[in-house]
Formats: structure tokens, C-alpha cells, sequence
């Protein structure tokens, strides 16, 4: 599981393209909603290009789950591209900002028509990958469960039109991947945080690379949620002669015995122990976990 090499990228992915860059005339500001726990790899460089310099609020979503220092950090990096907002769609925090932040970003023309004696309405999009939370977020500021929000990507698939009140709409699109990751730790990124369905991914292979990251960059949240010997682990691994190393494996032995995930003989069930690792992750019971570090920081 070195890299994610997935012809993954359906013709929803493309139509999706061809329907923002249609909407992209009818829409004043841009909102792009990003993932707290994987900013850099959640930005989807098409997006960004398809953009121009269209104003553009960036939101920092479920920065619940996220380290908040270094959630702190990327706000400042991002805060050259546009106004932005830590939010946590599931819980409401964060959205009180969301109305004025918009309205700022379309002052120019706010101002414009309000010299033509007309009042200031704003037309904003929301754009993002897929699972990221943007109908959770449109739920929040419409005060009510009318986008489709499941935790799994592509359940969004066709434009939504949402009016938020004081001149205010909103439009909701199908979130959109990007055909090819130049840098596979994108990828595995994108697949640990579930933006690529597990149903297409080696579940097994993307576990132990998560216990690998998770190794690095949170090894006390790590060890204490599974209450692991990475120390142990480490010493019991080896180079592999293609690259690489077992102690993804090791590690992942380690959760599913103690998390008794086990099989007739005591063998551990890895498949089991992988979608449960998988699941803590992204719930957030592993802690909460930022995968990148900005540049900043």
C-alpha cells in the first residue's frame, strides 16, 4: 500500500466538473470547505484553478476532530486565499460567522448595486471534496435536515439551491475528487479520512499505513486507545526487500488482539481489526488528530 494507484474516477466526477464550472456564473462567492484533520490534501487542486479570482471564504471543517493548535496554524497559512472559519458542522461550531464572512467576501459587489439603488443580495457555492460535510453544514445554516448527509462520499449528486434568509442563498454541489494523486501521501490521506470508498481500497493494506501514521505523528493517543507496545512492535518488525516495513502489520496484530477482534485458533482477524481502526479514526475515539503539518507551523 505503498501508493493508492486507483482508476477510481467515475463519469459523476466529470460531470460534477462540467456543472461547477457552469455554476460558477450564477454564484458571487465561493465557499470552500475543507477537512481540519487533512487541509492540504483535502483542497482539491482543480477546484482551485477552476476558481480564478473568484472571492472565496475557506472553512476549516470538522476541526472538532482536529488538533486545535495546528487547526490554528493552517487558518493563519490559508488566511491569504480568503476569510477563514474553523467549523464543526455537527455541532453548530463555528456557523454563526459563516453569514458575515460571505457578505464580506462580496462587498465589491454589495456596493456596486447598492449604487445602482439595488439591494446587495449574495449568490455563495459550496464546494468540497466528497464527505467533508457539506450538506451537514448546509443543514446547520438552513435550521433544518433538508440536504441528503450521510457519512460516505457521493451521496450528493446534483446541484441544491438553499435560501438562508436576509438576501442570502446558498448552492450546494456533488462533492469532486480529482482524477490522478501526484503525491501518493494525498491519497492515503484522502482514503484514511474516508473521501475514497473503502469498497475500492485495500482495507487491510490502508490500516496498516494508518498505524504507521498514526505511529508518527500521535503515538501517545495511539498507544493509549489500543493500549499498544509500539516499542515491542518496532523491534519486531522488518525492512521488506521492495521497500517498506511490517510494522504497520505488527501494530495492527497489536489492535485486533486487544481489541479481541480473534478467529477460531486465537489467529487475528485483520479485516476486522482494519475497519475498526478505520472507524475509531474517523469518529474521532483515536483523538483528535491532525495528519498534516502546515508550512507555518
Amino acid at each position: 500500500m505503498d501508493e493508492l494507484r486507483i482508476q477510481w474516477y467515475p463519469g459523476h466526477m466529470a460531470k460534477t466538473r462540467r456543472a461547477l464550472i457552469d455554476a460558477l456564473g450564477r454564484v458571487d462567492v465561493v465557499c470552500e470547505l475543507l477537512d481540519a484533520r487533512i487541509p492540504r490534501s483535502s483542497r482539491n487542486p482543480d477546484i482551485s484553478e477552476l476558481l480564478g479570482a473568484k472571492p472565496r471564504v475557506i472553512l476549516l471543517n470538522r476541526a472538532d476532530q482536529a488538533d486545535p493548535a495546528l487547526t490554528d496554524a493552517w487558518a493563519k497559512e490559508l488566511s491569504v486565499g480568503g476569510e477563514v472559519l474553523k467549523t464543526d458542522a455537527k455541532s453548530g461550531g463555528g456557523i454563526g460567522a459563516f453569514a458575515g464572512a460571505v457578505r464580506r467576501a462580496a462587498t465589491e459587489r454589495i456596493e456596486k448595486l447598492e449604487r445602482a439603488g439595488r439591494k446587495g443580495g449574495v449568490r455563495a457555492m459550496i464546494v468540497g471534496i466528497p464527505n467533508v460535510g457539506k450538506s451537514s453544514l448546509i443543514n446547520r445554516l438552513a435550521g433544518g435536515a433538508r440536504a441528503v448527509a450521510e457519512n460516505r462520499p457521493g451521496v450528493t449528486r446534483k446541484e441544491q439551491w438553499f435560501y438562508l434568509g436576509d438576501g442570502l442563498e446558498l448552492l450546494d454541489t456533488p462533492g469532486m475528487l480529482w482524477p490522478k494523486f501526484d503525491d501518493p501521501e494525498v491519497g492515503l490521506n484522502l482514503a484514511f479520512t474516508g473521501a475514497i470508498r473503502d469498497d475500492i481500497l485495500d482495507i487491510e493494506g490502508l490500516a496498516a499505513k494508518l498505524c504507521i501514521r498514526l505511529c508518527d505523528v500521535a503515538p501517545d493517543a495511539f498507544a493509549a486507545r489500543y493500549s499498544l507496545d509500539i516499542e515491542s512492535a518496532k523491534a519486531n518488525a522488518f525492512e521488506l526487500p521492495g521497500g517498506g516495513s511490517t510494522l504497520g502489520g505488527e501494530l495492527l496484530e497489536q489492535v485486533g488482539r486487544r481489541r479481541g477482534c480473534l478467529m477460531s485458533g486465537g489467529e487475528v482477524d485483520t479485516l476486522r481489526a482494519s475497519r475498526l481502526l478505520l472507524d475509531d479514526f474517523r469518529s474521532c475515539k483515536t483523538g483528535r488528530i491532525t495528519l498534516e503539518v502546515p508550512a507555518n507551523a
